[in-house]
């Protein structure tokens, strides 16, 4: 391995033919540089988009009711009903994996804008009436304040959870806490201030969100004995899907409905979305891989064809060495030497391209919301690497024994 006579022979060798080396080195290099691109980009996308679930909770859905589709009980199909509180505690002493049944209001319905002032200013925002559990699903952070609490529901408080982009448009940005917004002719006073924790959005912005308390907003709003929808969250280890069955059976035969009309209820399944999302990126992964290696494989078949036409070239060289008394496995180890050593120094200078190119995406995309740290870990490179010294290796060792199977007289003999 440390023989200097092997490594002048080697160098001799590659030195001659310059071009060929080269050509023989960039399929290799070029192979690995784009299995670390591929990879990193496909990083990079994944980051930012699996990153958007931050601060939700992915084992979640969210449940609503639409008219009935089939007729049941003597009603008619086509009819509508509503959510109610005794739902909730229903839903709670029966099913079973459930972790949290938080039943939500928004004023104006689905994406309803309402006015809202301050002094002399007013905007347009979304109400929500919910509990102090709603932060499960909620990807938000509370940095001024606090956000609601059980006391709040249980006293009736006028109080209210208001997002940044409501502060910077009543407030011009100034310290809210305390001060009273007025909503539909009510005053809620501000306790806190929340910030969206990533860029996703399950439904509105959540920085123009309002968050009143779920028993205020009912009776400061004529809602009383209403729920808009259900947010279900399951138990660590417990489908979500699981748990959305046995509550639609449940709510079901509690408004009469046909327990086979799926049409009855709406509903969309957090989990089911980020499994899909997850799914995808493995497939991601996996095409990147492929393709990767195929092109590695591409270049190390062609290192070991250079082998060949190198070895032909040798045939008297090697010949006069076997009759001096070269083993063979010195005629080996020279030969699976020099094709490791194209392979070693194309396959470093390939990742170390790839990395750069990696790292100058990083930068050029900063903050970008598509696109979110684009890399490879260290392990997978390792891994790469690993994969090319082996075929390396083996493009090496096949011409080697082509090259023992030539006869040392009938080398002597080739021109």
């Amino acid at each position: 391995m440390f023989d200097n006579d092997r490594w002048g022979e080697i160098w001799n060798t590659l030195s001659r033919n310059k071009l060929r080396s080269f050509l023989t080195m960039f399929g290799v290099g070029w192979g690995i540089f784009m299995l670390v691109v591929m990879l990193g980009m496909g990083n990079g996308l994944k980051n930012a988009v699996l990153g958007g679930f931050e601060g939700f909770a992915t084992n979640s859905a969210f449940m609503w009711t639409m008219p009935t589709t089939k007729p049941y009980a003597g009603f008619q199909k086509g009819r509508f009903f509503t959510f109610d509180n005794e739902d909730v505690g229903i839903i709670r002493r029966n099913v079973t994996g459930l972790e949290s049944c938080i039943p939500q209001l928004q004023l104006g319905g689905w994406q309803g804008g309402n006015t809202v002032t301050y002094g002399n200013k007013s905007g347009a925002f979304s109400i929500y009436g919910c509990e102090p559990a709603v932060l499960q699903v909620e990807a938000v952070r509370i940095p001024q304040g606090r956000f609601l609490n059980e006391a709040d529901l249980r006293n009736e408080r006028k109080v209210a959870v208001i997002g940044v982009e409501v502060v910077q448009q009543l407030f011009g940005g100034q310290p809210p806490l305390g001060e009273y917004i007025k909503v539909n002719g009510v005053y809620f006073q501000v306790v806190g201030v929340t910030k969206r924790k990533s860029s996703a959005e399950m439904g509105d912005n959540p920085d123009a969100k309002i968050y009143v308390p779920f028993t205020t907003f009912q009776k400061a709003f004529n809602a009383l004995n209403e729920v808009h929808w259900l947010t279900l969250v399951a138990k660590p280890g417990v489908d979500v899907a699981d748990v959305e069955k046995q509550v639609r059976l449940v709510l079901a035969r509690k408004h009469k409905v046909d327990p086979t009309d799926e049409g009855a209820f709406g509903g969309w399944n957090m989990q089911e979305f980020y499994n899909n999302m997850n799914g995808l990126f493995l497939g991601i992964g996996g095409l990147s891989w492929f393709v990767g290696i195929c092109t590695l494989l591409a270049g190390v078949i062609g290192i070991g064809n250079i082998m060949l036409v190198s070895i032909q070239e040798r045939t008297k060289e090697i010949g006069i060495r076997r009759s001096i008394g070269a083993t063979p496995k010195a005629i080996t180890g020279q030969i699976v030497q020099e094709a490791l050593t194209l392979t070693f120094i194309a396959g470093y200078i390939g990742l170390l391209a790839g990395v750069g190119v990696l790292e100058a995406v990083r930068r050029l995309a900063g903050e970008a919301d598509f696109f979110k740290n684009p890399g490879v870990d260290l392990f997978v490179a390792l891994v790469a690497f690993a994969v090319l010294i082996v075929a390396g290796l083996i493009a090496g060792l096949l011409p080697a024994r082509r090259a023992l199977a030539i006869k040392a007289v009938d080398a002597l003999r080739a021109e």
